[in-house]
């Protein structure tokens, strides 16, 4: 442990406010605790997690104000007792669901991931949530097999980019959906596009796969889960993991994640050889945390193995320094880039 005093950079989420709303703060960052490690942020980014935790949407979210940053690239700069020293000037990856929009932060050594040498953070940043999201979805959730059809609704975001890239390096046909700005970006990660806003969309995907498709992973929930469902032949999944099309709903937030729960499992009392999950990044980590985390660190190396040998192309849509997180979001929020938008510590 050091006895150095170290001030962190934060951005703070005040209330539900507009991007441009975010506030930048210096505070000087306690000593770490038994057990943490302060990291120094190389690079954490904008998911759709504070997309929602900005309108006070997301389902568990702490109250405000409150330092968002669902997950981060960084170096250990110190460890507190009990951890080992040796952790000391490594670069580790870390989902912490709050508090990565920072310069430095306090880190439970034990979420700590390895990150081998030579990845760029900003490339290991952009498939960490996403790369284990679209991972676990793909191959221990719907367990596609090679030479199955797929839907992937958003296919030029974080996840869906690169759910696209795993799918077809195990050679699964997949069809995405997107708006027709991003028709080529989806086209090269090898998808074949169709207009997320068309009329006829769910029309046009039975036209592309008129036996069914294997799975179907949906982001967005809402009443059009139901043609989600209505697109699996017999055997397949759909993966529902969010539900997007509330995010500027007014009412409760926790409301639409219920009633998608309730649906989820009455298509699964059906006998149709047709099953409904909803996919939870932190699913089993209460009770089985050692577990849970080393299914974690398997994964991600998996990933990140990929990303090493140029399978897997981390789509970065931008990268923007720390002090114009606001910025960041903003960007996230617009719609108009493909991939990932990374937040970086700046000069």
């Amino acid at each position: 442990m050091t006895d150095t005093t170290i001030r962190t950079t934060e951005v703070v989420l005040p209330g539900r406010v507009e991007p441009d709303g975010l506030e930048v703060r210096t505070r000087e960052l306690p000593a770490p605790a038994r057990g943490q490690v302060v990291l120094r942020m190389d690079a954490t980014g904008v998911s759709f997690a504070e997309q929602q935790m900005r309108r006070g949407k997301y389902y568990d979210q702490p109250p405000f104000p409150f330092v968002p940053g669902y997950d981060v690239v960084g170096t250990v700069t110190a460890v507190g007792p009990e951890v080992d020293i040796a952790l000391t000037g490594g670069r580790f990856a870390a989902v912490v669901k709050t508090g990565a929009w920072a310069s430095h932060l306090l880190v439970e050594a034990a979420d700590l991931m390895r990150v081998p040498d030579g990845v760029d953070p900003s490339a290991v940043e952009s498939v960490l949530v996403n790369g284990l999201t679209a991972w676990q979805m793909l191959h221990r959730t719907a367990k596609v097999p090679a030479g199955g059809v797929v839907v992937v609704l958003g296919a030029n975001g974080g996840v869906g980019s690169t759910l696209v890239q795993l799918a077809r390096l195990r050679g699964i046909t997949v069809i995405g959906t997107a708006s027709p700005r991003h028709h080529a970006t989806v086209r090269e990660l090898g998808a074949s596009p169709v207009d997320y806003n068309a009329p006829d969309l769910y029309a046009r995907i039975r036209e592309m796969a008129p036996e069914g498709v294997d799975a179907v992973f949906d982001h967005v929930g809402g009443a059009a889960v139901e043609q989600s469902w209505q697109l699996l032949r017999r055997g397949g999944t759909l993966v529902s993991y969010g539900t997007a099309v509330s995010k500027n709903e007014e009412g409760n937030s926790r409301l639409p994640v219920l009633k998608l729960f309730g649906r989820l499992a009455a298509w699964n009392s059906l006998p149709n050889g047709r099953r409904a999950h909803f996919y939870n990044f932190w699913a089993g980590r209460r009770r089985h945390q050692a577990s849970w985390q080393r299914r974690m660190n398997d994964d991600l190396a998996q990933v990140l193995r990929l990303v090493a040998e140029g399978s897997l192309v981390p789509q970065i849509a931008a990268q923007i320094p720390l002090t114009e997180a606001s910025s960041a979001l903003a960007l996230a929020e617009s719609r108009t880039v493909a991939g990932k938008v990374v937040i970086v510590p700046g000069t």
